[in-house]
């Protein structure tokens, strides 16, 4: 049975793929109100040759009733623009911005099963102020030591210590704080979820969790955070080095791997699944999640995009 509650889909960048794939994966979901705006959605629904009726709601009055099959339901958020499809700039900023406030206010005035949002672009719209969109949506909610980045897969997640750190800084921001706090937020996660605790693998961050030097990182801080995890009966094992964790016959042992870094785990996530996965934050008021893409506007406008983690975060919240 559906979840009775629509879905909240904030467009983001204007010129990603993400319209795109909305598009496609629109028939997959008709429960969705999407943040837009009017204009633009209409010239790439005609440059990309779909064919939706689009329903413009009111704010101030929206009804959360089930909606047609066939019609884009859309918050309107307006931008000035002359190509339908164009380079990313700054001049998409105040945009972008806009249509996030609108979804939060939305969020506080009703319910709805989730927000997802399209890609951004970190370079133009996050100008070294956030890390990310997990960081935004985390200091726009006042969460901003709570939430971490789980990359969900039914058969495996991951989950990054670090996000989107240079390599030189991530040593120096690594603690048993940080651990503690991942391991608790996925753990909450899958009992209100998936009704179970979760096998959580843990990596090391050397490699072969080895270093030549004394009091690495994992003597000083991942061996004790694991040791404390467990006596507080968590299931947490490790730490395991990263080269091989993900092998088949590691990896099938447990839930979600824990890595030190963002490409540590998400780049043999990715490998592995390809696009059948999603973002998911965790520790917002509300579950958010993006699809596990970037805005790629090398393709902007080709209609040649593989809409399967749109598909599989809208399927995650339509239960």
């Amino acid at each position: 049975m559906n979840n009775l509650h629509p879905i909240l889909v904030v467009a983001g960048e204007p010129y990603s793929v993400f319209l795109e794939l909305f598009f496609k994966a629109k028939n997959k979901n008709k429960n969705t109100i999407l943040i837009v705006s009017k204009k633009l959605l209409q010239m790439q629904m005609k440059k990309l040759y779909f064919d939706y009726k689009i329903n413009e709601l009111d704010i101030k009055k929206i009804k959360l009733n089930k909606f047609q099959k066939n019609t884009i339901n859309i918050v309107n958020v307006d931008f000035k623009f002359k190509k339908t499809f164009d380079k990313i700039t700054n001049k998409s900023n105040n945009y972008v911005e806009k249509c996030f406030v609108t979804a939060l206010d939305l969020i506080k005035k009703y319910k709805f099963s989730g927000l997802i949002n399209g890609p951004i672009s970190k370079k133009h719209f996050l100008q070294g102020k956030n890390l990310g969109i997990t960081e935004y949506l985390a200091k726009k909610t006042k969460k901003n030591n709570d939430v971490i980045m789980l990359i969900y897969n039914k058969k495996l997640s991951v989950s990054p210590i670090t996000t989107h750190l240079a390599l030189k800084d991530v040593h120096k921001n690594i603690s048993k704080e940080k651990i503690y706090k991942h391991v608790r937020l996925i753990n909450e996660f899958y009992i209100k979820k998936f009704y179970k605790k979760p096998k959580i693998a843990i990596t090391g961050l050397n490699p072969h969790c080895e270093s030549n030097f004394h009091n690495s990182e994992e003597d000083l801080i991942i061996v004790p955070a694991i040791n404390k995890l467990k006596k507080k009966k968590f299931l947490v094992y490790g730490p395991f080095p990263a080269d091989t964790i993900f092998m088949k016959e590691n990896f099938k042992n447990y839930d979600v791997i824990i890595g030190m870094y963002h490409d540590q785990v998400l780049s043999p996530m990715k490998s592995l699944f390809g696009f059948d996965a999603i973002n998911i934050t965790l520790g917002l008021p509300f579950i958010r999640i993006s699809p596990d893409h970037g805005p790629n506007s090398s393709m902007l406008g080709k209609n040649i995009s593989n809409p399967k983690s749109l598909i599989e975060a809208l399927k995650f919240l339509d239960k």
